[in-house]
């Protein structure tokens, strides 16, 4: 059971300067040098090398215990997850809202939490924020958060966000800048609503507290077969428009800052039919995540990858992508077998789950791979398997459809291969 004040230990790494000082899974830490935690950032940014006195409970009584940490030192305390802070908008796009039930409860959960952004790079909209997170967030220096603006028209922004209370984003925006807290942003774009003239307008907005916010990132609207909203979608027309938009403002802040800062999705190039950017014009890519840059990472590494050794015994192997990443993969999979001898059989894959217009690879589920796959089990050994479409933690997919389901339903083995061009090849190597 979570504890309902500081922090419980979920585990301790054998040998850890945890274990060291008599810390035990279960332990629920109370204050780091006399300082409250509430949650793990808190203990992250206490903890210093040296002694750090801690303060814990177990089975409900109170001790103290010091520990000692070297300069490269890890604590090894893994904790339990802390209680996420949720959305409270009825957002036009949302897509959790577009979700069929029978899923697992966690897909369903519209996390709104500044702590999420800060770890893991979760997009939030800052509508539930309060004067003591801005506080903390600027003391403790959580930098860089992920925030989802869409538009910077306040008016406009309520409508879509479904929040007629939303606080005003480029007060929030100016805010965090003014404190020197770097900001990556977002805009979900809905023909009709934020695209054309309030795309320029949004842009222009953001730049307006670069470096702070240090990108911007337009992404199409993403619409499943299940959603009750009437929205239009990002069309070949719209996204090249959105491209166009884009190209105007990089080719003036490349001359002024040496970089573009603001960036079109990967997944608006494929829908504009257009050539992606060389990877340089990416930068850093802070925004990979979110899917901006990802095939110009891959088709850069495809053009390095490295055969370490010959195939082994000849397998008939199979993979599989959505029907969007399809022909880039098509085109490398069509050169290992060509210039190394390595072959593979690759499927496209039609999203039935969330209908159509979902292309995507990352949004598969286990059911549309088997019956992408089923009718031609006897041609194939074993069925490779890129991570993108299962739980990083778990070999599951999205309907909970696991590998061993897979192997269950087709009678071929399946291997959990990186979504990568090297972890294709040294999947095909290694037989």
């Amino acid at each position: 059971m979570r504890a309902r004040t500081g922090i419980e230990i979920e585990s301790i790494s054998p040998g850890s300067p945890a274990e060291r000082a008599g810390l035990r899974p279960g332990d629920v830490l109370l204050s780091a040098d006399g300082r409250p935690l509430h949650d793990a950032i808190d203990f992250m940014f206490l903890l210093t090398a040296g002694q750090l006195r801690i303060g814990y409970s177990r089975a409900g009584a109170v001790s103290a215990a010091t520990v000692e940490m070297g300069e490269n030192d890890s604590m090894g305390i893994t904790f339990l997850p802390f209680k996420v802070k949720t959305c409270r908008n009825n957002c036009v796009f949302c897509f959790v809202r577009q979700l069929p039930g029978g899923l697992r409860r966690s897909l369903y959960i519209k996390d709104e939490d500044y702590r999420l952004s800060f770890l893991y790079g979760n997009y939030m909209t800052l509508s539930n924020i309060t004067a003591a997170d801005r506080k903390r967030i600027v003391e403790q220096r959580l930098s860089p958060l992920y925030i989802s603006v869409h538009t910077t028209n306040r008016s406009l922004r309520n409508r879509m966000l479904g929040n007629p209370k939303a606080t005003d984003i480029m007060k929030e925006l100016k805010f965090f800048a003014d404190n020197k807290i770097r900001l990556h942003t977002q805009i979900v774009l809905c023909p009709g609503l934020n695209d054309g003239k309030e795309l320029q307008k949004t842009i222009a907005d953001l730049y307006r507290f670069y470096p702070y916010v240090s990108s911007i990132a337009v992404v199409p609207v993403g619409l499943t077969m299940h959603r009750k909203q009437q929205l239009a979608p990002v069309g070949r027309e719209e996204a090249a428009k959105a491209i166009a938009t884009a190209a105007s403002f990089q080719k003036r802040f490349r001359k002024k800052h040496g970089e573009p800062i603001v960036f079109c999705s990967d997944e608006m190039f494929i829908k504009a039919e257009q050539a992606f950017p060389a990877l340089k014009e990416y930068g850093s890519l802070s925004q990979i995540e979110n899917g901006v840059g990802m095939v110009p990472l891959f088709l850069s590494q495809s053009r390095r990858i490295k055969v370490q050794k010959a195939p082994g015994k000849a397998k008939r192997f199979v993979t599989f992508t959505g029907t969007s990443f399809y022909p880039i993969l098509k085109r490398f999979t069509d050169r290992l077998a060509e210039k190394e001898g390595l072959q593979v059989t690759l499927l496209p894959v039609e999203n039935r789950f969330f209908g159509a217009t979902v292309t995507v690879a990352g949004l598969l589920t286990g059911r549309d791979v088997i019956k992408a796959i089923q009718d031609q089990t006897d041609s194939f050994d074993a069925i490779l398997v890129p991570d993108v479409v299962l739980r990083e933690d778990q070999d599951i997919f999205l309907d909970d459809v696991g590998l061993a389901d897979i192997e269950e339903a087709t009678s071929l083995r399946t291997v959990r291969i990186e979504s990568t061009p090297q972890g294709l090849v040294d999947a095909l190597t290694e037989g």
